[in-house]
């Protein structure tokens, strides 16, 4: 098949009852896709009425030697169909899917923003923030208990396990999040002067250890079907008398640990503190800290709320919530260190380090780099839970807070 363009997006919508019921005459289409994986246009009509279209690349746009399947869009479809099922207010809606064409066609976000872009544009803390943590806790929390064993019982979790393998996707997730940051590769590229601290960092064997255990679970443990790459980059933002948080992007969704989405975006909070204390914002550093905090209440609360709901109770008394619990904090805390780790090391880097001055630049890495060890290694070391603190009370330090 063709790739769509902005020429050819009017004559595909018109093609296609179930998006020509929704758009009349297309007289607007913008490209608005800047990842590696995907083609993303906004579609209007002359009445302002509009939708999404996204479709897979057959290879990663900077790299076209480099392959991609395209069944990773009816994956992501599945994806967000199924969380759409239990919690619709916080993913963008899923109008139709085309998959002979890999096309997605989504709910029209332009007036939502990308939650990284608004975090790096402040330069004091925000109620804004808070809400959207909290809301991501929600989110985290619902479709983490609404898709796993205890929220749809043992037969229907085999069969969603089985239908939403993602190997491809899982894959690259193993290679760039959980290995490639502790290892030399060719796809680890730093300042020179922050080579050092990448040194320190793959030469800590306890680093080693944790990032093993971490891939193996992320490997073995089918608990909930996760969004699979859950950062501020993939969150749009609505602040304002109508607010509206929604996590979008979920083509890397699979079955895995509960911990991983929640740590992904512990992660995320770090990297933006990292950028506030290089630039001397030392409140709005830790404000960002303090989201994590945020995230984890309302994620336990929420997921506490659901859990007299469980399927088959028979054997999961409470006392099997509060080690689920540590366990989902602890699988966090280790995803969070990881996270930071391959941002500034490795393939897919962000605009919170990278956009910075040369010499902020480097001194956020190398704290960045610091704190990711500290996360890392802390249960290792003896470092228990759930503490809803724990984001700010391991990496201030290392982020010279």
């Amino acid at each position: 098949m063709d790739l769509l363009d902005v020429e050819s997006v009017p004559g595909y919508v018109a093609s296609v009852p179930e998006l020509a019921a929704r758009v009349g005459t297309v007289t607007d289409v913008r490209e608005v896709g800047d990842g590696n994986l995907n083609l993303v246009f906004v579609v209007r009509d002359a009445d302002g009425r509009g939708l999404v279209l996204k479709q897979s690349l057959p290879y990663v746009r900077t790299d076209p030697s480099w392959p991609m399947t395209r069944e990773r869009s009816s994956r992501e479809a599945y994806v967000l169909a199924a969380h759409q099922a239990i919690d619709a207010a916080h993913v963008p809606g899923l109008l139709f899917y085309d998959a002979s064409q890999y096309v997605l066609a989504l709910e029209d976000l332009s007036d939502h923003r990308v939650w990284r872009t608004v975090l790096n544009e402040r330069d004091s803390a925000s109620d804004d923030d808070v809400a959207a943590a909290t809301a991501l806790g929600e989110y985290i929390a619902a479709v983490g208990f609404g898709t796993s064993v205890l929220g749809i019982g043992s037969a229907a979790h085999k069969q969603a396990v089985a239908t939403a393998i993602n190997p491809e996707l899982c894959e690259i997730t193993e290679d760039l999040v959980l290995t490639e940051p502790f290892v030399a590769h060719d796809h680890n590229v730093v300042h020179p002067d922050n080579e050092a601290d990448v040194a320190e960092l793959a030469g800590d064997p306890d680093v080693r250890h944790a990032a093993g255990l971490a891939k193996l679970a992320f490997m073995t443990r089918a608990e909930s079907l996760l969004h699979g790459d859950l950062h501020t980059g993939s969150v749009f933002v609505r602040f304002g008398a109508s607010p509206s948080i929604r996590a979008f992007d979920s083509e890397f969704g699979f079955y895995g640990p509960l911990g991983f989405d929640l740590g992904m975006l512990w992660g995320n909070y770090v990297l933006a503190a990292a950028r506030a204390a290089a630039q001397g914002q030392r409140g709005r550093a830790a404000a960002l800290l303090d989201l994590g905090r945020v995230t984890w209440d309302s994620f336990e609360s929420t997921y506490r709320r659901r859990w007299p709901t469980r399927q088959d109770p028979r054997v999961y008394p409470d006392v099997v919530l509060e080690a689920l619990l540590g366990q989902v904090w602890t699988d966090a805390v280790t995803y969070a260190g990881a996270e930071v780790a391959r941002r500034v090391i490795g393939f897919a880097k962000v605009a919170d380090i990278e956009s910075l001055p040369e010499a902020e630049r480097v001194v956020a890495a190398r704290r960045a780099l610091r704190a990711a060890r500290a996360l890392l290694v802390h249960t290792l070391h003896g470092g228990t839970g759930p503490n809803p603190g724990t984001l700010a009370d391991v990496a201030a330090t290392p982020l010279g807070l």
